[in-house]
């Protein structure tokens, strides 16, 4: 069955950054698309970015534009978030999904999610 595991959250000042890594297994990695999601207090989660595993097409919400790169480590089957001038509002409980076919950024796309990593920018 899909497992994803995400690690790399944590505490960091506003302007820093942070990478994030979500490991997956149990499924045929090469046909899906893995996304990342965040949800902070009171707030509906949203996407943030996805990656199509075959083509490497990536996709972003407006929000994190210039400031997150989503990329792969398709032989390790490791999805990455990089994020880069970190804002306070950016502070949520980060999400890695995965779900076959198209890529897309609604939450409701994903059947497959890990147990999320906390990320706050103070």
């Amino acid at each position: 069955h899909v497992q994803l595991v995400e690690s790399g959250g944590g505490s960091v000042q506003a302007g820093g950054s942070l990478r994030l890594s979500c490991t997956a297994s149990g499924f045929t990695y090469s046909r899906y698309c893995m996304g990342w999601f965040r949800q902070a207090p009171g707030k509906e989660r949203e996407g943030v970015a996805a990656i199509a595993t075959a083509g490497g097409n990536e996709y972003y919400a407006d929000s994190v534009k210039g400031r997150f790169t989503i990329s792969q480590d398709k032989a390790k089957k490791i999805v990455y978030l990089q994020m880069k001038m970190l804002k306070p509002e950016d502070t949520a409980m980060y999400y890695c999904a995965a779900r076959a076919g198209v890529c897309s950024l609604t939450p409701s796309w994903y059947k497959s999610w890990g147990q999320g990593t906390q990320v706050t920018v103070s």
